[in-house]
């Protein structure tokens, strides 16, 4: 076997040791804080937040386009309504919510 010679003196081989072992007991206490249990179910809710938040916005972008384009039917691109448009819709809602009403009435009746 060959042998290393160590240079360093039996205060700074010490002072080695402590180092290593502070390193080593602050990465143990970074392990311990990240298995704790409380700190995996809050890594987990944050990954579930963040999951509902980003899926919420992708269905609120979604729903505004749909309007959008619902009220792009109906206005025009400065503001105008369209009457040609809003009348015969119109007509149909009065024409089903009061076939809606004679139907709860007979029932009644």
């Amino acid at each position: 076997m060959a042998e290393t010679s160590d240079t360093r003196t039996p205060a700074e081989i010490e002072a080695d040791i402590k180092s290593r072992r502070d390193n080593l007991a602050e990465t143990l206490d970074e392990i311990g804080v990240r298995v704790h249990p409380k700190t995996i179910v809050g890594d987990a809710r944050a990954k579930v937040v963040s999951n509902i938040d980003h899926t919420l916005g992708k269905a609120y972008v979604s729903v505004n386009r749909v309007v959008s384009d619902v009220k792009g039917q109906f206005v025009t691109e400065d503001g105008a309504p369209r009457v040609e448009r809003i009348v015969p819709v119109a007509l149909v809602v009065v024409g089903v919510v009061g076939l809606l009403a004679l139907g709860t009435r007979r029932r009644r009746a």
